[in-house]
């Protein structure tokens, strides 16, 4: 099981040596990624007083692939992880010429992962559709890797023309990895189709298990093998022991993941309502204080690395 931090991003401020330092402490520790959200657009909720979701204006999100890029140069080996970029907000020729730069200038470091998103508001700030945004997604993937495998493509689909064109350069991993966020049961049915791995919110309990066993029983029906879909789970590892955070790797591991990313921001699973929220837990405004934080942990739990 792979073990990666969660890259601050609402608390990680705006100096590049504080964004480096972050990424640089995490390789030289032995994590083995560094995954981060993506916003474009952050809409304010003072003026939207039914505003139901996690994020809003009030948090900062670095642009991905620019993030990404630069980490690219002052790292080495470390794995860049979209956690989750929507895809269907953006062109899918402009993410896969990004994505493959970032790929290549990483020396194949990275994964994408991409989900459908979940405010129509955004969408609409974007430019883009949102009815039918699980319709393009499927076909947005294949089109990114048909564009990252092949110099010249001729695609024909519902959403996307393509004749006679392709990206240059391609990336170094052909096609680069795509994981699937999300836990609806569409997303589920996504990921065991579609998949290389999954970025799922939910918890190492019964609902992770059953939503595990669920996505398994999808991919065996499509001729796939299970075991090839790799998992990712994310624990908030501020204010609580390492006791604790034992107990819920191994359950984590227990019920299958391949990856856990390690969340230092003030956000926690809220049960009754099986999803993220923000959560007045830790208070780490100090860029140095999630250094420490990771570093604490590496120290806490040496043989999960």
């Amino acid at each position: 099981m792979k073990i990666g931090a969660l890259f601050p991003q609402f608390e990680i401020g705006l100096n590049p040596a504080h964004i480096r330092d972050f990424a640089i402490t995490a390789e030289e520790l032995g994590y083995t990624h560094l995954t981060a959200f993506d916003q474009i657009i952050g809409l304010n909720k003072a003026s939207r007083p039914d505003w139901k979701y996690v994020h809003d204006a009030a948090d900062m999100f670095h642009e991905l692939f620019v993030l990404f890029g630069y980490l690219a140069a002052v790292t080495k080996r470390i794995e860049f992880v979209t956690g989750v970029l929507v895809l269907p907000m953006r062109g899918t020729a402009l993410v896969a010429k990004q994505a493959a730069e970032v790929d290549l200038l990483s020396g194949g470091r990275l994964r994408l992962g991409v989900g459908v998103g979940v405010k129509p508001e955004e969408f609409e700030a974007c430019g883009e559709e949102f009815g039918n945004r699980g319709k393009r997604i499927d076909e947005q993937i294949d089109v990114l890797r048909k564009l990252w495998c092949d110099d010249l493509i001729t695609y024909e689909g519902k959403f996307h023309r393509i004749e006679d064109g392709g990206i240059n350069p391609l990336p170094i991993q052909r096609p680069i990895p795509i994981w699937i966020g999300g836990i609806s049961e569409a997303a589920i049915k996504r990921v065991g189709r579609l998949g290389d791995g999954w970025l799922p919110n939910f918890q190492a309990d019964d609902l992770g298990r059953r939503s595990i066993e669920a996505m398994r029983e999808v991919a065996v029906s499509h001729g796939r093998d299970p075991g090839k879909i790799g998992i990712e789970a994310t624990m908030t590892i501020i204010d609580r022991t390492p006791a604790e955070l034992r107990e819920e790797l191994e359950a984590w591991r227990a019920i299958g993941a391949t990856h856990v990313t390690l969340n230092t921001m003030p956000e926690r699973w809220v049960e009754e309502e099986q999803r993220w929220n923000k959560a007045a837990i830790g208070g780490l405004s100090d860029p140095q204080a999630h250094i420490d934080a990771i570093r604490s942990f590496r120290a806490a739990l040496p043989e999960f690395f």
